[in-house]
């Protein structure tokens, strides 16, 4: 099945327990009496994730499922890959610099415990699942699946397939679409790290300047490595992807930074507003009309400058989503059955539609039916994977806070708490 084998995108989505629209900023002088969050008082104020930003995640990984069954009908598909790393650099820099403006530092193993438990369990379930079919039953496009699935749980088949400069091999085509999950991995292994250095050793005009110079040297690095042999190594590099990781990251430490008071902050909030319907306009139009993953789409152009366009793009519509509630983008991507599949079973639905499809086209599932039903098996088996592994874990994960008893008044002018 050709539409199987092309290449494939991912994501990796941070949950967090509640789900709220965007607090206003924290004034300045709230700021002062809190010690300034140490260069970046805005992360100080209290957080919460957007709703807007789950919304378009269910558009992404849709559009992602029906690039994976009907290419012909968005041949860019794979541009929900962008969309889904700049927003996971942007909601992951936005914890990070939180915890540091409150606390002083970022607890690297807290960080790394909580997203193995968010990202790993549901994983190695779909490896497991897929590595049982590839020796079960005879399945052609199951055949040595089980390479695949250890190669998936190892977060490194974007590294195999950075080295195929022709046509992907057979050994991680079952799974190929973990990819990504592998750059975003390697993302999370390395960036909390580097951002705890810079915070705690330079001052936050430096931290600002190192980001955007980390955002630059992936385009830089593209142009050097830029040949047609090398449209693999550039695609699931996860030094030549970290761009559009950093540019969500980038977008999130200067929101951190401006206060409720700086001018600037108004007027991002203006450009974001006036930005935001061109920006998802553009997306939807590469999205429908401009291949990136075939061979007829490895062009200088979109492998050196066009992931970084994607991901101003899309860090135009995160910034609006952030900023401006009232926006009609913000409300139609804030209705409450997208903001609950793009929290809840958004990071589910990309694990498993891929072996789901395979397994369909297997069984004779052919055109038209193909789709349709692949939609509603990867959405049961993503509401399974969330209910019987992704929410125990992540309930499991979370820290007990203790429960405060009210303290009694007992005389004239005894405070109430």
């Amino acid at each position: 099945m050709s539409t199987l084998q092309r290449s494939t995108v991912g994501e990796a989505t941070e949950q967090s327990p509640d789900v709220r629209a965007a607090p206003p900023l924290v004034p300045a002088s709230a700021e002062r009496g809190r010690g300034g969050g140490r260069g970046f008082s805005s992360a100080l104020r209290g957080g919460g994730r957007v709703a807007g930003l789950d919304g378009l995640r269910t558009v992404a990984v849709v559009l992602v499922i029906v690039y994976h069954v009907e290419p012909d009908l968005v041949p860019g598909g794979s541009v929900g890959v962008d969309v889904f790393f700049t927003i996971s650099g942007f909601v992951i820099t936005r914890l990070l610099v939180g915890e540091y403006a409150r606390t002083g530092g970022i607890g690297l193993w807290s960080f790394y415990r909580r997203r193995w438990l968010r990202l790993m369990p549901a994983l190695l379930v779909m490896c497991a699942v897929t590595a049982l079919l590839s020796v079960a039953f005879a399945l052609p496009l199951f055949r040595g699946a089980w390479v695949a699935a250890a190669l998936a749980a190892g977060s490194v088949v974007n590294l195999v397939r950075a080295g195929d400069a022709g046509t992907y091999s057979d050994l991680t085509a079952p799974l190929s679409h973990t990819w990504s999950l592998g750059v975003e991995e390697q993302f999370y292994l390395a960036w909390p790290l580097l951002l705890l250095v810079l915070l705690r050793h330079a001052t936050a005009r430096v931290v600002l300047a190192c980001a955007a110079v980390l955002c630059v040297l992936p385009v830089l690095w593209r142009t050097v490595l830029w040949d047609p042999a090398a449209a693999h190594r550039i695609y699931n590099g996860p030094d030549t992807r970290a761009d559009q990781l950093l540019i969500g990251a980038l977008l999130a430490l200067v929101l951190a930074r401006l206060r409720a008071d700086d001018p600037r902050l108004a007027a991002l909030r203006r450009w974001a507003g006036r930005l935001c319907r061109p920006a998802l306009a553009v997306l939807g139009l590469i999205a429908w009309q401009i291949p990136i993953t075939e061979v007829s789409g490895w062009n200088p152009v979109w492998y050196t400058v066009g992931f970084l366009v994607a991901a101003l793009l899309t860090a135009c519509v995160v910034a609006a989503l952030e900023l401006c509630p009232r926006s009609w983008p913000t409300r139609l991507l804030s209705l409450s059955a997208m903001v609950w599949i793009g929290r809840n079973l958004s990071y589910g639905m990309y694990l498993w539609h891929y072996p789901v499809i395979r397994l369909l086209h297997d069984l004779g599932v052919r055109g038209d039916a193909l789709l349709q039903t692949g939609l509603a098996a990867t959405f049961a088996a993503a509401l399974a994977s969330y209910a019987l592994v992704e929410r125990p874990l992540l309930r499991r994960g979370r820290p007990r806070v203790r429960r405060v008893e009210p303290v009694v008044a007992t005389g004239p002018g005894s405070p109430v708490l």
